[in-house]
């Protein structure tokens, strides 16, 4: 899976490439492989993360919110970071997760 609005910069890249080694607690897999990181954009210092949750009331949604934060903050030159939940488009691991998630997930598209 890629996001839904590829990163357009090297900085946002190496956000990516950081956000990628946060998993959801529950489930045991990084939140990118899961297609939950929908769109990063940088502006000077300042990072905006459009994610979602695997479902609205996830337990652990607060919690990955937070590493995706300070795994943002952790990328030279970003020094501000806002991680928003947004709920457009629905999660939908069939078609959002990678082909590795998807098969932990025991998603088979035959």
């Amino acid at each position: 899976m890629q996001l839904l609005e590829l990163p357009t910069q090297e900085i946002e890249k190496r956000i990516y490439a950081e956000i990628h080694r946060v998993e959801d607690p529950e489930i045991g897999i990084s939140v990118a492989e899961l297609g939950l990181i929908y769109r990063i954009q940088v502006e000077g210092d300042k990072a905006k993360i459009d994610m979602t949750y695997t479902s609205m009331a996830c337990p652990a949604g607060p919690q990955m919110k937070q590493e995706i934060q300070d795994n943002a903050l952790r990328v030279e030159g970003i020094n501000s970071v806002e991680v928003e939940v947004v709920w457009t488009p629905k999660w939908d691991p069939r078609s959002m997760a990678s082909e590795e998630a998807k098969m932990d997930l025991g998603i088979f598209d035959y």
